[in-house]
C-alpha cells in the first residue's frame, strides 16, 4: 500500500488504479503541461494552511451525523486580487487540538473546498458544467494532487466555502481537528503554461421514487444504459429529482453481504465536449469494495477503484484515484455509468455513498486564458 501523507514531495506523475498505467505523454493539443514537470511546481508552489475548529468528539457519530463547520477561505492576502491562481492540490487530516499532533484518520467523515459558481463566472467567465465542489476528501483519499502543469484557475480574490465533519464509528473519545493545506501556483510564476481542469462528479443514486431506475432518462433502453440503480434505498437530505418525476438518493443504506449499484451518471458527469479526464478522486465510505467508471457506449472501464478497509476496525484504509498527464478521452455523445461494490460484512445496515471527483480539461477556459495572456490583459 503507498501511504497517502508520503505522495505530497513525490515528483512524478501518479496513477493507482486496477490496469492502469500511468501516462507520461504530453497531454493533447500542446507540450505545455509535460514542460512544467514535478520539480518546477514545487519551486513555485505556495501553501495556505486552514484549521477547522475543535471537535470534542465524546460519543458514536454515523457519516454525515458528526458535528461539523463552514467557514470561509481565501488563498492569499499578500497577492494583488486579480491575480490568476491554479489551485494544485488539496489535503486534509485530522489532528489533535493543538493543529499538530496526528489523530486517527477514522476520525475524519469528509472535507469539502467549495466555490460560489455565479462569481467565478463573473471573474474567469463562464465555463460549461462547472461544478461548485471543488474537493471532497474522505476517509481513504485524504488528498489530492494533481499532475504537473494541471490546476483549477481561480482570482486571488475569490472566496471558499470549507466544510469539514468527523466521524466516530469506533466509540473513540478525544478532541480532533481537520488540518487543510490547499496549494497552489501563479500564473505569473509558471510563465502562463498552467492548463485549466474543469470539476465535474458523477454519483451513485439509488431509487426513492419511480417507475425506473435511470437518472433523468425519459424511455430508457437496457440495451443501451444497462440495468440501473434499483436499490433498496431510504430518504435523506441527499436527493435529487431528475424532472421526470423520479428521485433518487446519493446516501443510502447497504444491507449485511455483497451489494452492486449501477447508476447512469452521462447527465450527471455533463460532459461539455470531446475533452480528456485528468484525475480523479474516489468518496466511498467504510465497506465499499471498489468504484468502477465505464463508458456504456464503447462497452468499457476507464476507470476502476479498489478499496482498501482497515481489518481491526471501521473505516477506510485507502482507495485508488487516477493521475494523468495524458488524459483519458470522454465525449459528449457517450453514455458513462458508474459501478459500486459493497461488502458489508456487519450484521447491520451501514450508510454508504459512491462519488467519483472528475477532473477534466477546461478547453472553453484555455482558450480564453490563452488570449488574455496574449494580449497581455491578465
Amino acid at each position: 500500500m503507498v501511504e497517502r501523507s508520503a505522495l505530497w514531495g513525490l515528483g512524478g506523475i501518479i496513477a493507482l488504479g486496477a490496469g492502469f498505467v500511468a501516462a507520461t505523454g504530453c497531454a493533447p493539443g500542446g507540450s505545455a503541461a509535460a514542460e512544467l514537470d514535478a520539480a518546477t511546481i514545487e519551486k513555485v508552489r505556495r501553501t495556505t494552511t486552514v484549521l477547522s475548529k475543535v471537535y470534542e468528539v465524546d460519543q458514536p457519530y454515523r457519516s454525515m451525523m458528526g458535528p461539523w463547520e463552514q467557514q470561509e477561505v481565501r488563498l492569499a492576502q499578500d497577492i494583488d486580487d486579480d491575480a490568476l491562481l491554479f489551485i494544485t492540490g488539496y489535503r486534509a487530516v485530522m489532528v489533535g487540538a493543538d493543529g499538530e499532533t496526528s489523530m486517527p484518520q477514522d476520525f475524519m467523515c469528509h472535507s469539502n473546498l467549495d466555490i460560489d459558481v455565479a462569481r467565478h463566472g463573473e471573474i474567469m467567465g463562464p465555463s460549461t458544467g462547472f461544478s461548485p465542489r471543488l474537493f471532497t476528501l474522505s476517509q481513504g483519499q485524504l488528498e489530492v494532487r494533481f499532475p504537473p502543469g494541471f490546476g483549477i484557475p481561480v482570482r486571488a480574490s475569490e472566496a471558499m466555502s470549507l466544510t469539514t465533519q468527523v466521524l466516530n464509528l469506533n466509540n473513540q473519545t478525544a478532541d480532533v481537528r481537520h488540518r487543510i493545506a490547499i496549494e497552489y501556483v501563479t500564473d505569473t510564476e509558471t510563465g502562463g503554461a498552467m492548463r485549466p481542469l474543469l470539476p465535474a462528479a458523477a454519483y451513485g443514486l439509488a431509487l426513492l421514487e419511480g417507475d425506473s431506475g435511470h437518472f433523468g432518462v425519459a424511455t430508457p433502453d437496457q440495451e443501451v444504459h444497462g440495468p440501473g440503480c434499483l436499490v433498496e434505498a431510504t430518504a435523506s437530505d441527499h436527493a435529487y429529482e431528475d424532472g421526470l418525476g423520479r428521485t433518487f438518493s446519493g446516501h443510502w443504506q447497504v444491507p449485511p453481504g455483497r451489494q452492486e449499484n449501477r447508476t447512469l451518471v452521462t447527465q450527471l458527469m455533463r460532459v461539455p465536449y470531446e475533452t480528456t479526464i485528468h484525475y480523479i478522486a474516489v468518496h466511498l465510505h467504510p465497506f465499499a469494495e471498489s468504484l468502477e467508471l465505464r463508458d456504456l457506449t464503447e462497452d468499457r472501464t476507464l476507470f476502476r477503484s479498489e478499496a482498501q478497509n482497515y481489518e481491526d476496525r471501521i473505516g477506510l484504509a485507502n482507495v485508488d484515484y487516477l493521475a494523468s498527464v495524458e488524459g483519458i478521452p470522454v465525449y459528449p455523445d457517450h453514455e458513462y455509468e458508474l459501478l459500486s461494490v459493497y461488502d458489508n460484512s456487519s450484521s447491520e445496515m451501514q450508510d454508504s455513498m459512491a462519488v467519483m471527483y472528475i477532473y477534466l480539461r477546461d478547453l472553453e477556459t484555455e482558450k480564453r486564458l490563452s488570449e488574455i495572456r496574449s494580449d497581455g490583459s491578465g
